[in-house]
């Protein structure tokens, strides 16, 4: 999409046009509740709702926009299939709305992404291609096929079809609760938050949008930023599903006119966030999908009403491990640390019983006397994995360990 296709859109009703997708998704896509959140609201001093979009069809809100714009297509575009190009999330909106409407779908996929996204995707009856290590290399794929196959290309955002079935969310918001004073969304290419931008600011313009990436893959924030549409070198994310270098033409234009910021968050957070909606609400959500949350340390106020939308829930058994751990250990949940011990009877038992009195539980422990650092002094290396109730808990173990004569070095 060029520049001045994307301001032919920009002068369209767009609160016609996104209750008018919501009447084609009535039916298929789930009006996901909001979910008052007691948790963030208590750490924040405010009120605070999720949007939760990883219960949506196909785990994420991308169904919206994918059936949307196929539901436009006409019975002769259609019959010559769709292709798409994914991290995972559209990839299984455009396979589902293909087979809901009987046409032959293909998808490329880049490499990283996670196999639960490229089984299901097979599973909704497309075709796979895994092509690229990031989206853009894949939708560079997608579009040399599209040409030599005379498919329909179904952009993830940077279509106003599926723009407007993405804003189909924030009309939800509205009807749910009108009373809010920020929505924050996650952002990728900026479908999303171009989508629930245009709804909310024509029915409500002093709600104010706030889009939130990675920092390691902000291209709609420096885009913003620089007023242009800048082309990242990298991206650098666990969060695949926002990994894009480019924002799109379309939502970009609809991002500098209606989006009020769009702000970035660490790694770290996103983590963090994994793991406590997992242990607060029982969500599984993907790294991409918690960004908003993630986001809530810079944009939350005392006192505010906010929405935040959680995107998607797509995501590996293996990732998930590895982010709780992580989290786990952002959050002070767990601790490891290295202390040397005189080679005797009795050391081990004197540490291991200071931690129980101090309510820490061993979970992995190795007792290594090839460890020491000077073999030669008669000393035993001793490594020590433990699960603490946060930093403050974490402070007084390792403060008791050295009151007690033993000089612990705290690893992670």
């Amino acid at each position: 999409m060029d520049k001045h296709e994307a301001e032919y859109h920009l002068k369209k009703d767009h609160e016609a046009e996104i209750r008018r997708a919501a009447e084609t998704l009535r039916g298929v896509a789930r009006a996901t509740p909001l979910i008052r959140s007691d948790f963030y609201g208590d750490e924040y001093g405010c009120r605070i709702w999720i949007k939760p979009e990883h219960l949506q069809v196909t785990g994420s809100f991308k169904i919206r926009g994918a059936y949307n714009k196929i539901a436009q297509l006409s019975d002769a575009e259609a019959s010559g299939g769709v292709i798409a190009s994914s991290a995972g999330n559209h990839a299984q909106g455009v396979a589902y709305s293909a087979r809901e409407r009987g046409v032959p779908s293909v998808i490329v996929m880049p490499n990283i992404t996670p196999f639960i996204k490229v089984n299901a995707t097979k599973e909704y009856g497309a075709d796979v291609i895994l092509c690229g290590d990031v989206y853009d290399e894949s939708y560079a794929k997608a579009l040399e096929l599209a040409q030599e196959n005379d498919y329909v290309f179904i952009h993830p955002f940077d279509d106003y079809d599926v723009i407007c079935g993405q804003g189909t969310v924030g009309l939800e918001i509205l009807n749910e609760l009108p009373q809010i004073d920020e929505i924050l969304v996650p952002v990728g290419g900026g479908g999303l938050v171009g989508g629930i931008a245009l709804i909310v600011k024509a029915l409500k313009p002093e709600i104010k949008i706030i889009g939130v990436e990675p920092k390691g893959a902000a291209s709609m924030h420096l885009s913003l930023k620089e007023d242009r549409i800048l082309t990242l070198d990298r991206v650098n994310t666990n969060a695949e599903g926002a990994a894009v270098r480019r924002a799109g033409d379309l939502t970009f234009a609809i991002a500098r006119k209606y989006v009020d910021d769009v702000v970035t968050v660490s790694e770290k957070d996103i983590m963090e966030n994994v793991l406590l909606v997992m242990e607060k609400h029982k969500f599984v959500a993907e790294t991409a999908g918690v960004t908003a949350l993630a986001a809530l340390k810079k944009r939350a106020k005392r006192g505010k009403n906010i929405v935040c939308v959680m995107s998607g829930g797509n995501i590996d058994t293996v990732t998930i491990s590895s982010i709780i751990n992580a989290g786990m250990i952002s959050r002070g949940r767990i601790m490891c640390f290295s202390v040397e011990l005189p080679d005797r009877p009795g050391q081990l038992v004197n540490v291991a019983s200071l931690l129980a009195e101090n309510g820490a539980n061993v979970i992995g422990l190795e007792h290594n006397q090839f460890k020491a650092l000077d073999r030669y002094s008669n000393k035993v290396a001793l490594e020590v994995t433990v699960e603490t109730n946060g930093p403050e808990h974490i402070k007084k173990i390792l403060d008791i360990l050295a009151n007690s004569g033993f000089s612990a070095r705290r690893i992670y």
